[in-house]
């Protein structure tokens, strides 16, 4: 089984986006912020794939993303989720290794697609 982190500050979406992705079959880890996201990241279990929401307290995802991508060799393939589609963020966040960008609020089946055709096998 394949082990999805969720990092979402927002605690109806993020449990929502596990519920739809345990539909799917897989284990989702879920985390607050990007402080508690990359302590999990950290702990050294094996993650197939991130869901990261942009705006958070604390640490938001494209600072997270940074970090992953400078501190981890093979950092785990992210879906990034937000509300806002200010020009320039989709691609700020490619440019830091996002695989995807999905607009909040998220539909299930496409949450899932864009798992299943990014996640890592481990």
């Amino acid at each position: 089984m394949l082990t999805v982190l969720v990092i979402d500050d927002a605690e109806l979406a993020r449990k929502r986006v596990a519920a739809a992705l345990t539909s799917e079959g897989y284990h989702v880890i879920q985390a607050v912020d990007g402080v508690d996201g990359w302590a999990k990241l950290q702990n050294g279990a094996p993650i197939a794939a991130v869901v990261l929401d942009l705006n958070m307290p604390r640490m938001g995802g494209l600072e997270l993303l940074a970090i992953m991508k400078s501190e981890m060799s093979a950092p785990p393939p992210t879906i990034m989720v937000s509300s806002d589609g200010e020009d320039g963020l989709a691609e700020r966040a490619k440019a830091l290794g996002a695989k995807a960008w999905i607009f909040k609020p998220v539909q299930g089946e496409l949450l899932a697609a864009a798992v299943r055709r990014v996640a890592t096998r481990m």
